[in-house]
């Protein structure tokens, strides 16, 4: 009884619109980017989360999207996003489309998205869910991750949106100069730290930024 009374309260305590969720859980804490608030504005959670969870639609947390993988949590999404400090001329390579919606966010800042995702259904998903927001300025490719995309290289961003054991060598070799690249690095995907990575005249310059949880790059 007791466990199901917690579900309850935890389901009525989800904000109950998009607006809420900014409020509540990017405002609130450090997320600071005008142009990333306003893109979390324009790209609704809820057209993301699959209808069996719509009741979480706007939850502080991940949420299950099938085949062993998640939509990540607001916060991280504007985290990594902020981080990246996207601009308008750039270009961007993100790897683990899952259901599109970092994809939207970050498209709704940069000049264009190439996005690579190894599950065709979530292509598929990801595809239909960017068609219901209106995002056009995204190119999705079913390939290996760890590999890029070495033919639309340079790449003036790249965010990772799964834990690697390493930094793949091909995206550090696909990354601009003056270019930024995000991911989650570590042995255990319980244990990783999210990576700021920043290449200034051939050097790499790597910071540790956040621990978080992402499920394995493949």
């Amino acid at each position: 009884m007791k466990d199901i009374e917690k579900l309850l309260s935890s389901i009525r305590s989800h904000p109950e619109s998009n607006q809420e969720m900014i409020e509540k859980q990017l405002e609130a804490r450090d997320i600071t980017s005008q142009k990333v608030i306003n893109a979390f504005r324009e790209i609704d959670r809820k057209f993301f989360v699959p209808e069996k969870h719509q009741h979480m639609a706007y939850a502080d947390q991940p949420v299950t999207i099938g085949h062993a993988q998640t939509i990540s949590q607001p916060y991280i999404v504007a985290y990594m996003t902020e981080k990246l400090d996207i601009t308008k001329e750039s270009k961007v390579l993100e790897i683990g489309t899952g259901c599109g919606y970092q994809t939207a966010i970050l498209a709704k800042l940069a000049s264009f998205v190439y996005t690579i995702e190894v599950i065709p259904e979530l292509i598929q998903k990801a595809e239909k869910n960017l068609e219901k927001v209106n995002i056009h300025n995204v190119k999705i490719y079913n390939r290996n991750g760890r590999e890029g995309l070495p033919e639309h290289a340079k790449f003036d961003k790249i965010m990772v949106a799964a834990g690697s054991r390493d930094l793949p060598p091909q995206l550090i070799d696909q990354l601009a100069d003056d270019g930024k690249m995000i991911i989650p690095v570590g042995n255990d995907h319980n244990s990783q730290d999210l990576l700021l990575i920043t290449k200034q005249g051939g050097k790499i310059i790597k910071e540790a930024i956040l621990p978080v949880r992402f499920v394995p790059l493949v």
